[in-house]
């Protein structure tokens, strides 16, 4: 095993595309009006959470949305203008660049900006795993896809989301990361049925306030949106440090 630090200080680079385009595969479930507001909440929970995460040193988010990088730029995440045009993938590689223009070498994982029931304690354990290779990823709740890929120092990202990217980064030379126990961290958001599995992880405190009215809009039936940590309740927007 390589001699660092397993508690290394991560740059994390979240993409978030236009919030009018976010989140289509959610209409059977949510409204044109109401999936621009659940883009931003999830996004909002999952930076909320990553900037609580001991592992993690800060977050660009790589969007040209300008309500979204506002308030994403008030939890304290660093915006990095989406100028590569070229959808995700272009748009990883951009943030990646913009973090190591100011740190060279730095340690950078992209990371989904989906993952509403993100806890920061799960996020450290899969960073000081993928902090054993020089590039590795973590496969969504669904198996296919990737929610998580990270690039030690000195080490290309090269990413390769969307669809089914757990074998195009497999077959990139990344390794998979396998823990139990991270489920917040694979669960994304692209459908109901993957919103009804999040809100039963339990979702983060801007999301769960958007499934609340969501639900009492469609009515009974849906899974708490409430999250519970050793039963102290829904988390704060901050979260405790992990």
């Amino acid at each position: 095993m390589p001699n660092m630090d397993r508690t290394a200080n991560w740059s994390l680079v979240v993409p978030l595309k236009p919030l009018a385009l976010a989140k289509s595969r959610l209409a059977p479930a949510a409204s044109d009006a109401v999936r621009p507001g659940l883009a931003l909440a999830f996004a909002q929970d999952t930076v909320a959470a990553a900037l609580a995460c001991s592992a993690v040193r800060d977050v660009a988010v790589v969007t040209s949305d300008a309500l979204a990088a506002a308030e994403l730029a008030a939890l304290g995440a660093r915006i990095v203008p989406d100028t590569a045009a070229g959808g995700l993938n272009p748009a990883l590689a951009h943030g990646a660049r913009a973090v190591r223009a100011l740190r060279p070498g730095a340690a950078v994982a992209a990371l989904n900006a989906d993952l509403p029931a993100l806890r920061p304690a799960e996020l450290r354990r899969v960073l000081e795993r993928a902090a054993e290779f020089p590039r590795a990823f973590l496969t969504d709740a669904a198996g296919i896809g990737t929610t998580l890929l990270t690039a030690r120092a000195d080490t290309e990202l090269r990413p390769a989301f969307g669809g089914l990217s757990r074998a195009r980064h497999t077959a990139s030379g990344a390794v998979e990361i396998l823990l139990g126990g991270v489920g917040s961290v694979r669960q994304d958001v692209d459908t109901g049925d993957d919103l009804l599995a999040a809100a039963a992880l339990g979702l983060g405190p801007y999301t769960a306030r958007r499934y609340a009215a969501l639900t009492a809009e469609k009515g009974p039936g849906a899974p708490s949106a409430g999250r519970t940590d050793s039963g102290a309740g829904p988390r704060s927007p901050a979260g405790p440090a992990a």
